[in-house]
Formats: structure tokens, sequence, C-alpha cells
């Protein structure tokens, strides 16, 4: 991850995983609304402003990693090979991130990523926020589809299939690995049922935005 980077880059992606275990560790003993920044800067051993220099608020600190892969599947859809859908095209990033144990898909049994998604099921601002994420997902992938000539409003029935089936699958990751279950138990059922997940949208838009 650190490949190429300058001293200044890397020791700026050190603070940010410091304030980022820090504030986990926090509200994993707490509580997410009973941790203050204050806290948080002082357990990461920085001051209160340079917290406020890497994340915009509290909610930032447990939510920052998960907005990262927002535009996830309209990256996929956007960069597709011509002549691949783009029902294929997410359904194969999404195989990998499984082959790849990637938390963005709910595949990661590392503990603070477990401990993030219990901290969000649990605390309704941290919910309520994802979902947003959720929706901004749907609205940029639509938009790609858009962007390529396809009507708005069909845009948006493709973009809400594929997007709510990949956030089916990756809720069903999530569930078996917050009861315990290891993540390379998981990732072959993961990835059998991510199969089946996509393969019913193939008879509606198994032959729709088709690169040229």
């Amino acid at each position: 991850m650190t490949e190429g980077m300058s001293l200044r880059e890397r020791k700026k992606l050190q603070t940010r995983h410091r304030l980022l275990a820090a504030a986990t560790e926090l509200f994993a003993q707490r509580g997410f609304d009973k941790v203050s920044v204050a806290e948080i800067a002082e357990a990461a051993e920085v001051s209160k402003m340079t917290v406020f220099n890497y994340f915009a608020g509290k909610e930032d600190l447990v939510l920052a990693p998960m907005e990262e892969h927002v535009g996830d599947a309209a990256r996929t859809v956007r960069d597709r090979a011509p002549g691949e859908s783009a029902l294929a095209a997410v359904r194969g990033q999404f195989l990998a991130a499984v082959e790849r144990r990637d938390p963005s898909v709910g595949m990661s049994d590392l503990p603070v990523v477990l401990e993030v998604r219990r901290l969000i099921q649990e605390t309704p601002a941290l919910l309520t926020r994802a979902h947003a994420f959720s929706m901004r997902s749907f609205d940029l992938l639509a938009e790609v589809l858009v962007e390529e000539g396809e009507e708005p409003a069909i845009a948006r029935v493709a973009g809400a299939q594929l997007i709510g089936t990949r956030n089916a699958l990756i809720h069903a990751n999530q569930l078996r690995l917050l009861a315990g279950e290891p993540a390379d138990t998981v990732a072959a059922d993961a990835a059998a049922l991510a199969e089946r997940g996509f393969a019913l949208l193939a008879g509606g838009l198994g032959d729709f935005a088709i690169r040229r």
C-alpha cells in the first residue's frame, strides 16, 4: 500500500490508521455516543485539531473506510471491457473481492473490521449514514448508465437491481462472519451465493448495457 509514497504521505497514512484504530477500540469499549473526539485524540497521541484535519466528524472515524468504496460498482461498469455487460462487470468485481477476502463485500474477519460492522448496526446515526452511502452507490451507477445513453428511468431500475443484489450478498456475508465463522470457511459459499444472486438478474439484464 505504501510503495511509491513519500515519507510525508506514509506518515499521514500511519496517523490516519492510528486514529481509526484508537476510535474503534474506544467505541467498542464504551459505545459510540459516549466517546468524545478529544478522548480519541488523546488515545492516538495527537491533538484534537489533528483529528479534524483527517476526519470531518466522529462518524467519519467509523465510516471513512466504507465511504471509499461507494463508487466501486460505478467504476467497474465505467471501466468494463468491450462486449461486457454491466451485470457481468459487477458480478466479476464482486467475485474477485470475495476471493481477496475484501471488507468491502463483507468478507473480512479481521477483529477491527467486525467491530466496525457491529458499531454500525448498533448505532442509529451510523446506520443512517451507511444507508446514505448505499443510495449514493446507486446514484453513481445510474449516472454511468445514463452517460452511456440509457434512458434515465431504465438506468435507475437496472442500477437498483445491481446495487440491491450486491447489498443483499454483502449482508449475508456479514451475518455469518459476525456469528463467528472464519472468512475462509464462508468464502466458497459466498461465491456460490453471488453466482446464484446475480444469475437471477440475467433474464432481464444479461444483455443490458453491453459495451460496444
